[in-house]
């Protein structure tokens, strides 16, 4: 968008022809005009000084122009705000490949459902700081913590299932993400661990980390995936299992009590979808987002014009001036010439 920064100097556009206005009365008072008495050389002149009139009013606009700083403004950019540091622990162990979800009316494992929803909810979460945390026999991280939000969900979307082991150290995400809290200055500490089974491996256990984690001031909000009936061929038939035996809730549940989080409860595509929107309400996203319109100066061109007319107006001068000299000393050596004939006779 076009705009200027100081549009009330176009005020001074008239000016020259207030001071010209004033000229010309000054310039009348006393003399009497004819109408229809002008000499053609006075008309041609006063034509010229008419044209070079109006090319200085031009060369004044664009100065005026100039002064008044024109601006391109761009498109708003938002700024950074301080927001919430939120980590993401997911499960990356062997369980999360059972096929017991539904998206999209097909049938597919944990984790990819999980890959979907997760990336909705950080694409909403903007002005926070989130960072990634993958963990199976260990944790592992994945991004720190970053408002680069699209290289956090880039990063979830290429993990694999058993790419860091087939075991759950839950107690070990939870650590890591204390770690990398404690190197950041105090925020909003948000962590989200989501698992489908319950902690078998790492060098901590959960109540360890848990109680590391309510000291530092981090909420934890846990949620436990896997639906509990599922359908599966054996050789008398089919037969209906439970797939989220191995899932320790009421540890999920000690871990979200203790942090002054909740635990929840991912049975389905909707309930996982759900308790995302219900983390929003609890934890909502920054509302004072800042932002800027880039701005790009356009004064040169106008100046750089008024410049250019300037010089084109010189060089015209220069040239009816030499045009007036040579035309002036031609008549001069006419006359000259024409005495010395009258002379010589």
């Amino acid at each position: 968008m076009l705009t200027l920064a100081w549009p009330l100097l176009l005020l001074l556009l008239p000016l020259p022809l207030i001071f010209r206005k004033k000229q010309q009365t000054q310039q009348r008072g006393g003399h009497l005009i004819l109408p229809g008495a002008s000499l053609p050389s006075q008309v041609a002149a006063t034509e010229k000084n008419l044209a070079t009139k109006k090319r200085y009013w031009i060369v004044w606009c664009l100065l005026v122009l100039a002064c008044a700083r024109p601006l391109w403004v761009g498109e708003a950019i938002e700024l950074p705000s301080k927001g919430r540091d939120l980590m993401l622990s997911v499960d990356l162990s062997g369980s999360m490949q059972i096929e017991d979800m539904v998206l999209d009316g097909k049938v597919v494992d944990r984790f990819s459902l999980i890959q979907h929803v997760i990336s909705d909810f950080i694409e909403r979460r903007k002005g926070d700081r989130i960072g990634l945390i993958l963990f199976a026999d260990h944790a592992y991280l994945q991004s720190p913590l970053t408002q680069d939000r699209r290289t956090v969900a880039q990063y979830l979307k290429e993990a694999q299932i058993g790419l860091v082991g087939k075991q759950t150290a839950i107690g070990e995400a939870i650590a890591l993400a204390v770690k990398r809290f404690d190197k950041v200055e105090q925020s909003n500490r948000v962590l989200i661990l989501l698992t489908d089974g319950s902690n078998n491996a790492g060098a901590i256990s959960p109540e360890q980390a848990t109680q590391i984690a309510a000291k530092r001031g981090i909420t934890i909000y846990t949620i436990g995936v896997g639906a509990d009936v599922m359908e599966r061929r054996t050789l008398f038939g089919k037969e209906r299992v439970n797939p989220s035996m191995d899932l320790d809730e009421s540890q999920l549940q000690e871990i979200a009590k203790t942090t002054g989080g909740q635990y929840f409860r991912a049975r389905n595509t909707e309930e996982l979808e759900q308790i995302y929107q219900v983390i929003d309400t609890l934890e909502p996203v920054t509302r004072d987002q800042l932002s800027y319109h880039p701005q790009s100066e356009l004064f040169y061109w106008p100046l750089g014009l008024a410049l250019l007319a300037s010089i084109f107006i010189s060089l015209s001068q220069v040239s009816l001036f030499r045009r007036k000299t040579i035309k002036t000393d031609a008549n001069t050596n006419t006359y000259t010439n024409a005495n010395r004939m009258k002379g010589g006779r």
